[in-house]
């Protein structure tokens, strides 16, 4: 049961005006640590457990809280202050192996935009939009997931929390003006880090 809370790398109002201080401590501090607390009481539990029914009975509480406690802590890492608001480098995408790859795959970073938001859109109720990379084809594709599912398919790029409770105290129920301002604050540098990392860089 060595599951932790992940300390956010800046402070909770550092993606504001796109993300408020508000979201991001009860996001953080609230959400994702009763993923990690209900993760470490279902892992306890599984220990515990004598039979094949009582490890299976544990399934769906270990894949939902894992899959949250791996989707948030990857989410941190992929928002950084806005370079829009002279904050940080969030939303900047330079030249490198990332661009070459979204070029390749999408034409553009604004058509990736357009797809990815799109696809996240689709999501009925809560879930994931994703950029992975395929290790077989070696090219990003654009993926859901629902629930607190990971992605397992694909290496993970870049992932969007779509869940009520990442934009709705600030967006309302106007998904797609969440989705339109996170760009603003995407983690450019830790999404080429994850390329490199994923078997990308002969690209």
């Amino acid at each position: 049961m060595s599951n932790v809370l992940p300390d956010l790398p800046y402070p909770y109002d550092a993606l504001e005006p796109y993300i408020s201080r508000q979201i991001m401590e009860l996001h953080h501090k609230k959400h994702h640590q009763t993923y990690v607390n209900a993760l470490n009481a279902a892992e306890g539990a599984y220990a515990k457990a004598s039979t094949p029914k009582e490890r299976i009975a544990l399934q769906a509480a270990l894949k939902f809280n894992g899959g949250g406690h791996i989707n948030h802590s990857l989410f941190w890492k992929n928002l950084a202050p806005s370079a829009a608001v002279s904050k940080g480098t969030g939303g900047v995408l330079k030249e490198g192996p990332l661009k070459e790859a979204i070029v390749a795959a999408f034409g553009s970073l604004d058509t990736l935009k357009k797809e990815f938001n799109t696809a996240t859109l689709g999501i009925q109720g809560s879930g994931w939009g994703w950029l992975g990379y395929n290790t077989s084809t070696r090219r990003l594709e654009i993926a859901t997931t629902p629930n607190q599912d990971p992605l397992l398919h694909l290496v993970p790029i870049i992932g969007v929390d779509i869940w009520e409770h990442a934009f709705y105290l600030q967006y309302l129920n106007v998904k797609a003006d969440y989705l339109a301002a996170i760009w603003s604050v995407i983690n450019f540098e830790e999404a080429e880090k994850r390329l490199a990392e994923g078997g990308a860089a002969k690209l």
